[in-house]
């Protein structure tokens, strides 16, 4: 609200200023020449009710020792009131009001994106009370409620499908352009768009903590922060402004005339660097959400691409987090299809992990499934049911060998990966061996990180067996390997890395938020866990290394636009200094090239938030 108000004042003060500067040159033209105090007057009220309160904020931040290049704006406002440069004075003023709310619509049009995601967040949700629905605010329902979305209509909570069979874009939140399949069973996200047929679900959280208001609030959140990039443009105004002063002082010496010293100021303000690098910032904040990546701490732009350690965590990150059934032993005698197939009807309505598995297998192979009775899953027992006339249980190894000790010799020997172990009417039937599966752009995306981003030192850190990380790090060519780690364990090695070196941590689980927290930049895949995506700087929502890529070429690309931008508007504001101090340029003159440096200078930042043909290169 308070940042609001500013902007409102300084486009006042502009509007002020240009109604000021016309008018006064309508009296020059048409006006009595001979009454300079009339034909001034707009001047003397621009200067009164816009350059004062501009002079005074800048007295309060050099008093309180803020130094910066709208300094010299202020310097220059005093210096053409005490020469009797009225309208140059009243150009500065319009440079430094107009800068300001330059930056305002540049970052307004930068963000556009970011306000797009808070507008199509529905207001309203249909609730169902007593077999009616009822319209209420969204942010009064709760969890368990039973909300009704319309065909077409954006979902306002995140829930699970209670009723119904559609379809849902979830482009919004995924990056990913697909439509996804929703039936009873099934996970919505807010802000999902529904399609052609209306979805009963059940509340899972509050609107204010659903994923879609929490992608808002985050980049909320980060449009608000400064990164150090913004600070490194205030320490080279501090520096740029008294090298400016000594040059409009050396040309009055020089020159016997203090109108070239106005002159060398009034070129000199503001530098474009004040307004440039805010800009590239809000831009590369609006490119990584067009591309599915949340900045939660804008400093990840400026950090992520010093970074040359990067370590991972394993499942999730260098995997999909999703187990494939690899091998299905069966016992002798038994029938590899006809197991999958009874083991797949119990599956179905299971929760656990490896249940998803079991049943993409058995569709795969397009076996019949058939009904199951008297489902029980006791906690530790395992799933059991009767199936086809079978009674069928499954369970692990430890719990095989409690039950059946004297049959631990049927099973295979131990190795590698998730198991589970099957029995058909109390006997053996069947061991399942599972793995979770390497990304397909694992591999490539690593071995490209050294030659293309500078890293030195690629490392997997995990809380899995040895074994399993070793398998992992084989497939995808990482031979630093930390397994078997706690949480605790985990942080202690991300704080020794970042002791030697910049590093980049990548994880998805809830052990992960102490290393992301530790790390210089943290880097958090989908929002399964509110506590990960808290320690995150960044979040890749749709859980790709490629958006990892696309992050590290976003903070280059910022940091490449920002200096053209700040860097060359300073090098063309010297060059006019020296033409101004050379006495080839009057302070109005100035003015008007100043201008059209600042405006060159928000145009090229303005690149920022334009998506490239590629942001990847491996």
């Amino acid at each position: 609200m308070f940042q609001s108000f500013i902007n409102r004042k300084m486009l006042i003060i502009a509007a002020l200023a240009i109604v000021a500067i016309v008018a006064h040159l309508l009296l020059r033209w048409f006006g009595p020449t001979d009454q300079p105090i009339i034909v001034n007057l707009p001047l003397y009220v621009a200067l009164i009710f816009g350059g004062a309160p501009l002079v005074w904020e800048l007295l309060l931040n050099l008093l309180r020792r803020e130094f910066g290049s709208d300094l010299l704006a202020g310097i220059s406002i005093v210096t053409s009131v005490i020469l009797g440069e009225y309208l140059a004075g009243t150009l500065v003023v319009l440079m430094l009001s107009g800068g300001e709310a330059l930056e305002a619509y540049a970052v307004r049009s930068a963000s556009a994106v970011l306000k797009a995601l808070s507008k199509r967040m529905p207001s309203v949700a249909h609730r169902k009370e007593d077999g009616s629905l009822r319209d209420v605010p969204a942010e009064d329902l709760r969890v368990d409620d039973i909300v009704v979305v319309y065909p077409h209509e954006v979902c306002p909570i995140d829930g699970t499908v209670v009723e119904g069979h559609s379809v849902m874009d979830e482009s919004y939140l995924t990056g990913e352009p697909y439509m996804m399949s929703k039936t009873p069973g099934s996970t919505v996200m807010s802000g999902a768009i529904n399609g052609e047929s209306p979805l009963t679900i059940r509340a899972d959280k509050l609107a204010v903590d659903s994923r879609y208001a929490q992608i808002v609030k985050v980049i909320e959140t980060s449009q608000e922060q400064r990164p150090h990039i913004r600070r490194l443009g205030d320490q080279l105004g501090a520096f740029y402004t008294p090298v400016a002063v000594a040059l409009a002082i050396i040309a009055w010496i020089f020159s016997g005339d203090p109108i070239r010293f106005l002159a060398v100021l009034v070129v000199a303000t503001p530098c474009p660097l004040l307004i440039a690098i805010p800009v590239t910032i809000i831009g590369s904040i609006s490119l990584a959400a067009k591309r599915a990546i949340v900045i939660r701490d804008p400093t990840v732009l400026e950090k992520i691409d010093r970074c040359r350690t990067v370590i991972f965590d394993k499942t999730g990150t260098l995997t999909y987090g999703e187990p494939h059934l690899t091998e299905q032993l069966a016992a002798p005698g038994q029938d590899p299809r006809g197991i999958l197939g009874l083991v797949a009807s119990i599956e179905r309505y299971s929760k656990h992990p490896l249940a998803e598995a079991i049943v993409a297998a058995a569709n795969k192979d397009n076996l019949v499934l058939h009904e199951a009775a008297e489902i029980n899953e006791a906690p530790g027992q395992g799933l059991r049911a009767i199936v086809n006339d079978h009674e069928v249980r499954i369970t692990n190894r430890r719990g095989f060998l409690k039950n059946y000790p004297a049959e631990g010799h049927l099973l295979p020997a131990e190795s590698s990966g998730l198991e589970c172990v099957i029995l058909l009417d109390g006997k053996y039937a069947a061991t399942y061996k599972f793995r979770d599966v390497p990304r397909r752009e694992g591999k490539p995306f690593i071995h490209h990180l050294q030659p293309r981003h500078h890293i030195e030192r690629v490392m997997l850190l995990s809380g899995d067996r040895e074994s399993e990380a070793r398998y992992l790090a084989e497939q995808v060519g990482i031979d630093d390997i930390q397994a078997e780690k706690s949480p605790e364990e985990k942080l202690a090695i991300v704080q020794h890395e970042v002791a030697q070196r910049d590093t980049l941590y990548v994880g998805d689980g809830i052990n992960d938020a102490p290393a992301l927290l530790a790390a210089t930049v943290g880097i958090a895949f989908g929002q399964n866990s509110d506590v990960t995506s808290e320690a995150a700087g960044a979040i890749v929502l749709d859980s790709s290394l490629q958006k990892v890529d696309e992050l590290m070429h976003i903070s280059r690309r910022m940091r490449r636009i920002a200096l053209q931008s700040a860097v060359g508007g300073m090098v063309l504001s010297i060059v006019a200094m020296l033409f101004a101090a050379a006495g080839y340029l009057s302070p109005v003159a100035g003015a008007i090239i100043q201008e059209a440096i600042d405006v060159l200078a928000v145009l090229n930042a303005l690149r920022v938030a334009m998506p490239p043909k590629q942001l990847t290169d491996y």
